[in-house]
């Protein structure tokens, strides 16, 4: 149980500092509710736990390779520069204020976090900063250990994203719809610069590697 609620707060600290998964959660968040901010931090931890498994079967080596990497970093890129472009092209529409009717998929909210999390930033923490502590974890007693430690710090996210969109869901009762709108302008220029660094990494990758 220790080992469990020490991960918490790992995982809460992890989830912390502002990145893409962060901006589109505020963004449905604002634009259509608690429920679909919820459902793309889903999303992304659908990401996180598929990175756990993978650390868990031992594939940490492979996907700390340049050439798996690299191309990562374009393809995140890519997630990213088409969810900017659609939350700038589309900022005035799908706004629900507090009490309307939110007529929004889930899935597509859903497949929005599972693309901004589909990233190397996220491979790159897990396998470099985070897989050195589970396999420290799975080390020293056995697997369960593991375990613990993977659903603590998934816990530990959970509870920053319930936090953080409490807090959105309170300030999107005193917030009209221009203002969502300018949210939403705002957060397509913050994944798009997240879109552009991901480009210049894969620029420096190729560039050092090949």
């Amino acid at each position: 149980m220790q080992t469990f609620l020490t991960f918490i707060v790992v995982g809460f600290s992890i989830a912390l500092p502002v990145g893409a998964i962060t901006v589109e959660m505020t963004k449905q968040g604002l634009k259509n509710g608690f429920f679909h901010g919820l459902t793309v931090g889903a999303g992304g931890m659908t990401i996180d736990l598929l990175l756990i498994l993978a650390l868990y079967a031992g594939f940490a080596q492979f996907l700390s390779l340049p050439f798996v990497q690299i191309p990562l970093w374009l393809i995140g890129a890519i997630f990213l520069m088409i969810l900017a472009y659609d939350s700038i092209k589309h900022a005035d529409q799908d706004i629900h204020l507090a009490g309307e009717k939110v007529n929004k998929s889930f899935a597509k909210t859903y497949r929005n976090g599972l693309l901004v999390a589909v990233s190397p930033g996220n491979l790159v923490f897990w396998v470099s900063v985070f897989g050195a502590v589970l396999a420290d974890a799975y080390t020293k007693t056995d697997s369960s250990e593991f375990m613990l430690a993977s659903g603590g710090i998934l816990a530990g996210i959970l509870l920053h994203d319930i936090g953080l969109l409490t807090l959105v869901s309170l300030t999107r009762k005193v917030m009209n719809r221009t203002m969502i709108k300018w949210t939403s302008i705002i957060a397509g220029i913050l994944l798009l610069g997240f879109g552009c660094y991901f480009f210049y990494e894969f620029y420096m990758g190729i560039k050092v590697y090949f």
